[in-house]
């Protein structure tokens, strides 16, 4: 059955005519009326077409009986020429207005007197045809009561005349500027098509829309359909099975098929699945099964209906469901971060991983085992947490652990996790990092040096919050330079954000550097304080801002400091060094100032502070110099006294006497004088020799010319037999035995000789294997190098102590070596030893005076 919808538009013109006359201020509608008579083309006209009107006075007006008559034309306000038209009365006038540019508007016949007197007059209006209706499209509300609703573009040029509809049979006629309709039930069949049209009409013209064909139950938009249950498949993984129903009002349809399309999303997830899933030919009565979802996974679905090519019902509310579980699957990306003390190996490992993108947890609860062993066990486990990090002391010799996740459904591969110390090398620099919104940041860095880069790890955290669970970090490949980081960044929060190279064999250096997702000015500025004043100077400081206050990186730090009626200093400050010194300021005066700290997002003023430059004393002044001057004389006059002086002690603090070996020699003495050195069980002799001092000595022996004296002779008895572990320690130490002599007993040489408090230094040591008194033994004399800092001859090396030649024997054992090295010295073949001691004249006075005892 087939029936046809006529909706009819029509436009109507209302014509006023308006005859005004004034006649002694009184208004008389019969005398106007029997005036003039005005007749017009048409009082509708297009917009911009041409308008013509004839205004003729009746023989009978009162207003015009034995008066001549001039008639005047006005367009609202507007005068308007016209001519005279030929009559019997000579009474008439005609106006042509060549383009009528306006919607509405009234034409006047008016005599020319004064006042002006109206009358006659005309209302003409303007516009255009309708246009054809667009975009028609009807839709069925199977409700109580059902109804059937159409609507439709009126097109886009306005035509500016008004609009009257009218109904006849399956005709409606609608009010001006309405532009849908609802027929009702008894009007339609569900499932029969039909023929609708619409049809605009004016006094200019008439169009009609296009004709849509439709069965109104497919032009039905249902309600919203409601999910009863989501539940897992039994033993098929990935699987949820959804039961439905539609709306109570179009339950009726139940048996009818449908087309429907399901939408699902996790539970940590804010976004829908970009395309949804369709179900065709399904009815309401049958459950719906999808399948390829993640394993142990919660989602959240949504579905909707459509009957046909109908409109698709809005979206149903959520219900959620959990697939079955199953073991993880995939690697764990991971990163590590050592502290404590390498040297020891007491190395804090922390440990932070996520998922990959190959990573499934195929479960609602995860944990995760870091283990020294491939196969995770409690004897090798050294972290279990349901967190992203883990924190343990790195046993000795472990250069590995192995990271597993585990759900009640079973644990994935082991992800092994090698252990590097940190690399002390810097491969990145000009590190920086701009926001791209609110939730996502651009970091940027420079490579220094790629040959030997497997990647980068960009790590962040904020900085307000210590716990390790908030680090997140991304790895990016060795050839990137940039990386977009996205997360739940809070505006105005500081984040660290550090990248690390990343080695075969270990992490290098960070670069890290503060970013804000969104900044502004800060909640606070540091009070000033004053620090020093001197002459037209100040100087000021200010505190730190706490870092929760700054709500930005911190750009400028600006001074601004003035007097009455003086203009406005600005000065700059270094963030870093929080101070600044004001300069070229008048004393006397009152000052002002105030700070502005600045980041970013804004800036913020701080209260204001007053000081004044007190003059300059010129008191003061003269104290200052009188103190400075007397304190540079004293100076002056101690290192004149200090240079010129012959106190020997004083002088020997600034000059030391140091030794000459080439003019030093033994003295001898008389036996009686020898007895008290006569020891028994000598058998070390530490000998000091002094440089040559030309102060006035006691004479000894008037025989000798040019004495050389010896400033102390020691004597220290030692064991006969050392064990090994003791020798080994006297080889060790022998080193130290420079002054071994000094601290055991004075010189009996010289009167005035006390202990360690003499100038001497030591010259050289000289080891004996048997007592004094016994018979000369077949092991020679070692002599041993003196280990002093200072050079004994000019043309010596200093801090680089040799091994010293016996010179009364051939050769020297490797053993008797104390001092230095003793594998570089080769004694010279077929050398005369006799001319060997002209290099050490001290030494050969020795050894003389050891054959004379002999």
């Amino acid at each position: 059955m087939q029936q046809g919808f006529i909706i009819m538009i029509s436009t109507w013109v209302l014509a006023i005519v308006m005859l005004v006359a004034f006649v002694n201020g009184a208004r008389n509608e019969d005398v106007i009326q029997r005036c003039a008579n005005i007749q017009t083309s048409s009082s509708v006209v297009p917009l911009g077409s041409p308008v013509t009107a004839t205004c003729v006075i009746r023989d009978d007006c009162l207003l015009v009986i034995g008066q001549a008559v001039h008639i005047e034309w006005r367009l609202g306000e507007q005068f308007i020429p016209s001519s005279p038209v030929d009559s019997e009365s000579g009474r008439a006038s005609e106006v042509v207005i060549p383009s009528f540019n306006h919607t509405r508007a009234f034409l006047t016949c008016c005599f020319q007197a004064s006042p002006v007197q109206v009358v006659g007059g005309v209302e003409i209006r303007a516009g255009y045809p309708p246009e054809p209706p667009q975009n028609l499209s009807c839709q069925t509300n199977l409700t109580t009561p059902n109804t059937l609703t159409c609507s439709w573009d009126p097109g886009q040029q306005e035509t500016h005349l008004l609009t009257k509809d009218s109904k006849e049979n399956y005709t409606y006629k609608l009010p001006a500027g309405v532009h849908q309709y609802t027929i009702p039930r008894s009007d339609f069949v569900l499932f029969s098509e039909m023929e609708i049209y619409v049809e605009a009409v004016n006094e200019l013209g008439e169009a009609t829309s296009a004709p849509i064909i439709l069965e109104p139950v497919s032009a039905t938009k249902f309600d919203p359909p409601k999910i009863l249950k989501v539940e897992a498949v039994p033993k098929r993984y990935g699987c949820l099975k959804l039961s439905w129903s539609l709306s109570q009002h179009q339950a009726w349809m139940h048996d009818y098929c449908l087309n429907l399309e399901l939408r699902f999303k996790t539970a940590d997830s804010s976004q829908w699945s970009e395309k949804p899933i369709l179900v065709s030919w399904v009815k309401p009565t049958r459950p719906v099964d999808q399948c390829r979802l993640l394993h142990g996974t919660q989602y959240f679905a949504q579905i909707r209906v459509r009957y046909q090519q109908s409109p698709w019902s809005e979206w149903s509310s959520s219900q959620s469901g959990v697939t079955l579980e199953s073991a993880p699957t995939g690697r764990l990306d991971s990163w590590t971060k050592l502290s404590g003390d390498h040297t020891h190996k007491q190395v804090n490992v922390h440990l932070f991983w996520k998922a990959s993108k190959q990573f499934r947890s195929n479960s609602q609860n995860l944990s995760y085992i870091v283990s020294l062993q491939k196969l995770p066990g409690e004897k090798g486990k050294v972290c279990s947490t349901m967190g992203n990090h883990c924190t343990f002391q790195l046993p000795r010799k472990a250069k590995k652990v192995y990271l597993s996740a585990v759900n009640t459904a079973g644990k994935s591969s082991p992800t092994e996790v090698r252990i590097y110390i940190p690399k002390a090398h810097k491969a990145i620099s000009d590190i920086t990092a701009v926001p791209c919104n609110d939730r996502a940041l651009l970091v940027q860095w420079k490579n220094l040096d790629i040959s030997s880069l497997t990647g980068y790890v960009v790590a962040w955290r904020p900085l307000l919050k210590t716990d390790l669970s908030l680090t997140q970090f991304e790895i990016a490949e060795r050839n990137k330079s940039s990386l977009i980081i996205t997360g739940s960044f809070e505006p105005y929060k500081p984040y660290g954000i550090s990248v690390y190279p990343r080695f075969k064999d270990g992490i290098g250096l960070p670069q890290t550097v503060t970013a804000y997702s969104r900044q502004k000015a800060p909640s606070m500025v540091p009070k000033i304080r004053i620090k020093k004043t001197w002459h037209s100077h100040i100087e000021l400081t200010w505190d730190e801002i706490p870092l929760d206050q700054r709500n930005g990186i911190i750009q400028s730090y600006k001074v601004f400091s003035w007097y009455d009626k003086g203009p406005i200093n600005v000065v700059n400050a270094d963030p870093e060094e929080r101070r600044v010194v004001l300069k070229d300021l008048k004393t006397m005066c009152l000052y002002e100032a105030l700070m502005m700290v600045s980041t970013f997002g804004g800036s913020l003023n701080g209260s204001t502070v007053h000081f004044e430059i007190e003059p300059f004393d010129a008191v003061t002044a003269v104290m200052i110099v009188t103190v400075s001057g007397v304190g540079l004389s004293l100076l002056i006059i101690f290192i004149v006294m200090t240079c010129f002086s012959n106190h020997k002690r004083l002088k020997g603090h600034f000059w030391p006497i140091v030794p000459d070996p080439a003019n030093s020699s033994i003295k001898k003495w008389t036996s009686e004088s020898s007895e008290v050195w006569k020891i028994n069980q000598c058998k070390i002799k530490w000998l000091q020799a002094t440089s040559p001092v030309k102060d006035t000595r006691p004479a000894w022996d008037n025989d000798e010319p040019n004495p050389i004296y010896l400033s102390h002779l020691s004597f220290l008895d030692l064991p006969m037999k050392l064990s090994k572990q003791e020798d080994d320690l006297w080889l060790n130490s022998a080193e130290d035995t420079s002054d071994l002599g000094e601290s055991i007993c004075g010189s009996p040489f010289i009167p005035e000789y006390s202990g360690s408090n003499s100038n001497s230094v030591p010259y050289a040591t000289v080891i004996f294997s048997g007592p004094c008194s016994s018979p000369p033994p077949k092991e020679p004399h070692v002599y041993l190098r003196s280990e002093s800092t200072q050079p004994l001859l000019e043309s010596e090396e200093s801090f680089s102590p040799k091994c010293y030649q016996n010179m009364a024997t051939d050769g020297i054992p490797r053993e008797q070596c104390f001092f230095g090295p003793c594998h570089d010295f080769l004694a010279a073949e077929g050398a005369d030893p006799v001319t060997l001691w002209d290099d050490f004249p001290f030494l050969r006075a020795l050894a003389m005076n050891d054959t004379q005892n002999d």
